[in-house]
């Protein structure tokens, strides 16, 4: 399994005042698709800065206050959730649930102690 891209996501309510602060430190927005998941659409605000470091951010009025996550993308789904699953990782979905997408397959996974993973495998 080979990680294709490795960046915290920051999901809020108040997705817009974050973007705000980040282009304040130097990060320019690069792209924003939409996701549709169980809950609705969502929208997903990549951002680059020019040393090479990205953020996520992802517009999410349903929730009380901002989450942290970190984002994993992968080229191998099913071998990625197999090594979280034996480290004691449950996913949030429930077993083997998945958000599948025309352009990925992702769920999010909690570690025992409570730090949450994103995992993703783009669909190519």
């Amino acid at each position: 399994m080979k990680i294709t891209t490795f960046d915290p996501i920051i999901v809020s309510p108040k997705a817009e005042e974050i973007i705000s602060v980040f282009e304040a430190l130097g990060f320019e927005k690069s792209h924003e698709p939409v996701t549709s998941t169980a809950n609705g659409d969502v929208t997903t605000t990549r951002m680059k800065h020019e040393n090479g470091y990205h953020v996520d951010i992802s517009d999410k009025k349903d929730i009380p206050e901002d989450k942290t996550y970190i984002r994993i993308n992968v080229d191998n789904f099913d071998e990625a959730c197999d090594i979280l699953l034996k480290h004691g990782f449950k996913n949030r979905l429930g077993d083997s649930k998945t958000i599948d997408s025309k352009s990925a397959k992702a769920a999010t996974f909690v570690s025992p102690s409570g730090f949450i993973i994103a995992l993703v495998q783009h669909i190519k």
